[in-house]
């Protein structure tokens, strides 16, 4: 039993009554790692020269390229929220599902989908979606939990999908490539639509008049110029798509200089649908600042405590006290997905990826877990954060657009079954790993022992066998292919006196 002081717990739970009291999350965490800190120095745990990294530190966020694709992404989703595009994809998919029970569901799944790949923030998905079809579907006959709960579900999804701003915070927290997370990201966002979309239709052929198809003189018959004004809406999506995520998977471009390219294909798609304004810009500007600089300061402070909580072998507490659960791998991402579950409930995703995965990443690596697999699984649970109370954020969204007929109450418990999907989502990742691990590249497989290494000019050879083998008769190992000067049979006379 390693003893490592009482220190890191101390920090650990001065970290979460200072949270849970209130205070901003960027401060908290700074004060409370200079405090113990400055308690390590007096008492000897700490030396005031790991406080000299500070500075450096603090140099190395502000010049993280990485990051910058958090104000580039983030940028590129508030043009798109104001831009048109959302309400030309819903008004259209709306109606060519209309004629079906549950069609507008299935639009709102779909166009969630799509407008989680193009914008990746839940706030412009939410929010889009609620103020353009929460009313059609209140107003024909859709039960307000499915309603609500099918909106907010929907705007979730973005962040799963990339180019999700917490796949590039969990790369930067984990030290992966973005694209590698990208592309881990596929498969359970793949699944995520799917068990949506089959919940819908199980629900639609079981209870009919929860989510009845829309009148006939409302979709209308259909026509060549509907079907129209849903490709105008996809086919400049699908190319945005392609100019993010294409360039990263192909390695033409780096995710912050697909992040810029994604900014200028945003303010493209807002001028051919004639919303281009300096008004529009200004704004989406200032949202990206605030959310740029939130995260700044929670990685700051976030910094401060971590220095001073590995400074006190934090880490190997955490570590030590992790490693031990029953059931290997499989019993530690269980046991971290129910932890990271419950502090969803007060933390936001940010706040979770700066503190508490550079504490369990060391000890996932040990297990010998893959970290694009756990990052992505931390990303599917993270979804849970934004449907369950008491913060979460899509319920806000929702409440803040819905009309005063939409109860609170329904609000809640409309989400409740969508947070089960997610977490069902969450155990098959668990226990099918392939659905993140098949899109990676692991790179071709070489066979050792068919590598030839050879030095030109020299004659002979000396090898090492390969492993667990002897050696060669005269006592030499041997390695097959390796070519090397031939040793002498006898040692060189001695020098001259």
């Amino acid at each position: 039993m390693f003893d490592y002081g009482i220190i890191p717990p101390a920090m650990f739970l001065g970290m979460v009554i200072f949270m849970l009291y209130g205070f901003p999350v960027a401060f908290s965490l700074a004060a409370v790692g200079l405090f113990f800190g400055i308690i390590g120095i007096v008492t000897g745990h700490f030396g005031e020269v790991f406080l000299q990294a500070l500075p450096l530190r603090f140099f190395g966020i502000v010049s993280n390229d990485l990051l910058l694709a958090i104000p580039f992404f983030t940028f590129m989703g508030a043009i798109l929220e104001r831009c048109g595009l959302a309400e030309d994809l819903l008004e259209g998919t709306g109606k060519l599902f209309g004629s079906i029970p549950g069609g507008l569901a299935y639009a709102v799944i779909l166009v969630g989908a799509v407008l989680g790949a193009i914008t990746g923030t839940v706030a412009a998905s939410v929010i889009t979606m609620g103020v353009i079809s929460l009313p059609v579907m209140l107003r024909y006959g859709y039960s307000p939990r499915l309603a609500t709960g099918v909106i907010a579900a929907s705007g979730t999804i973005t962040q799963v999908i990339p180019p999700s701003l917490v796949l590039v915070v969990l790369a930067d927290q984990l030290g992966r490539s973005v694209g590698d997370m990208y592309l881990g990201a596929i498969g359970p966002s793949i699944l995520q639509v799917a068990i949506f979309v089959g919940y819908i239709l199980v629900l639609s052929i079981v209870n009919p008049k929860a989510m009845p198809p829309l009148p006939k003189e409302v979709r209308g018959d259909f026509d060549w110029a509907l079907l129209m004004k849903v490709l105008w809406g996809m086919i400049p999506s699908i190319v945005l798509i392609f100019l993010v995520l294409g360039t990263i998977f192909m390695g033409l471009a780096t995710p912050t200089e697909a992040g810029a390219l994604g900014v200028v294909g945003a303010m493209v798609l807002a001028a051919l649908h004639r919303r281009l304004t300096w008004p529009l810009i200004r704004e989406a500007m200032s949202s990206t600042m605030h959310i740029t600089t939130m995260v700044v300061m929670i990685l700051i402070g976030s910094t401060c405590f971590s220095l001073v909580f590995q400074g006190m072998d934090g880490s190997r507490w955490i570590e030590h006290m992790l490693s031990g659960i029953p059931g290997g791998p499989v019993g530690f991402l269980i046991f971290v997905n129910i932890f990271i579950f419950i502090l969803a409930f007060f933390l936001d995703f940010f706040e979770i990826a700066f503190i508490v995965i550079p504490m369990l990443a060391p000890v996932a690596s040990n297990l010998g877990i893959d970290l694009i697999w756990f990052g992505v699984l931390i990303c599917v649970n993270m979804q849970t954060s934004f449907m369950h109370p008491p913060f979460g954020f899509a319920l806000f969204y929702l409440r803040s657009i819905a009309n005063r007929d939409v109860r609170t109450r329904d609000i809640y418990l409309g989400a409740l079954p969508w947070v089960g999907m997610q977490l069902i989502l969450v155990a098959i990742v668990i226990f099918w790993p392939q659905s993140v691990t098949y899109w990676l590249d692991h790179g071709p497989k070489v066979d050792p022992n068919s590598i030839k290494i050879e030095v030109p000019g020299f004659g002979g050879q000396l090898g090492l066998p390969s492993l667990g083998q002897p050696g060669g008769g005269n006592g030499t190992p041997q390695i097959p292919g390796l070519t090397l000067p031939a040793l002498p049979s006898t040692p060189p006379p001695p020098p001259a006196q």
